[in-house]
């Protein structure tokens, strides 16, 4: 395979790309590619701008990279509605730049996308070449950035996932644990629907693809479907927290980004090529939570 770039390496994906590079092994197995002798990088913005075009090129020239795996974004969903401009930046003028200098520099590019670019108002799972229609700044910088991939490189892999949580930084199961163990009790909303998704699911899937070359869109979300709601419920249960958790609307809990309220996703690209095997989402949920402790050393 050569030699790998991971941009946004300091986050919950990047940490977990990285550590699984390093150590040769994933929670749902080997992959090919560490069967291979690789090496590789990981980056985050302290390191290097992805907004600015130059400096991306003379970072990536004559290191010898063969694919780049882009896990950097701006994801925090409501600060994007009054900072979209930023957001855009970083959401498709830092992928624009990767995949620019992927093709010139004949790379492969992995790119990370989210649900949020459909508009979440259908009733059935969405499939990968479905027309995108986002509802929120997020979304729309997100979808910018697909279509900039798609513009500017031809060995693109682009996978959207959703409702991301792992060991490494915040995320929902975590706030959730710890609003259980404060306060006794939580309101979640129970009228949005998607696929929660172990990052380490996700870094294993992404592993698989790099030494391929079935290149398009790809869905990589935890099997199975459920409400926020639902999603606390068993957390609280896998934990063995004492918190009452209660449901709630959408329009009883505003926020200043609009959420799609079903962005469950179709995995059928990753079925007919390298395989579609993220577990349960229970039962990645119930691994995750057992070993929170002795991955981070805290809970």
């Amino acid at each position: 395979m050569g030699n790998i770039l991971i941009t946004g390496c300091k986050g919950q994906l990047g940490t977990q790309l990285m550590l699984d590079l390093k150590d040769k092994t994933t929670e749902l197995g080997p992959v090919d590619l560490f069967k291979e002798d690789y090496s590789f990088t990981g980056i985050d913005v302290d390191t290097l701008d992805i907004t600015d075009y130059n400096a991306v090129d003379a970072y990536v020239k004559d290191k010898g990279f063969t694919c780049i795996i882009n896990c950097a974004a701006f994801t925090n969903v409501n600060a994007c509605e009054s900072k979209e401009d930023l957001a855009y930046q970083v959401n498709k003028v830092g992928p624009e730049n990767l995949a620019k200098v992927a093709q010139k520099y004949g790379m492969k590019f992995v790119h990370i996308s989210t649900d949020y670019v459909f508009r979440g108002d259908g009733k059935r799972p969405y499939m990968e070449m479905e027309a995108s229609d986002p509802v929120s700044a997020y979304g729309r910088t997100k979808d910018a950035g697909e279509r900039a991939v798609i513009d500017n490189c031809r060995h693109y892999f682009i996978v959207r996932t959703s409702w991301l949580y792992g060991y490494y930084g915040n995320n929902f199961v975590k706030t959730m644990m710890k609003l259980g163990k404060e306060k006794g009790a939580v309101k979640v909303v129970n009228d949005q629907v998607g696929n929660p998704t172990n990052a380490e699911d996700l870094a294993y899937h992404l592993l698989k693809l790099v030494t391929t070359e079935e290149y398009g869109i790809y869905h990589g979300t935890g099997r199975g479907i459920c409400s926020w709601y639902d999603f606390a419920c068993q957390i609280m249960k896998d934990a063995n927290i004492d918190a009452a958790v209660s449901p709630c609307t959408t329009d009883e809990y505003p926020t200043p980004a609009k959420r799609p309220a079903y962005s469950a996703l179709a995995h059928d690209h990753f079925e007919r090529t390298v395989g579609y095997e993220f577990r349960p989402w229970q039962e990645a949920l119930q691994y995750f939570i057992d070993h929170l402790d002795e991955k981070t050393g805290s809970r």
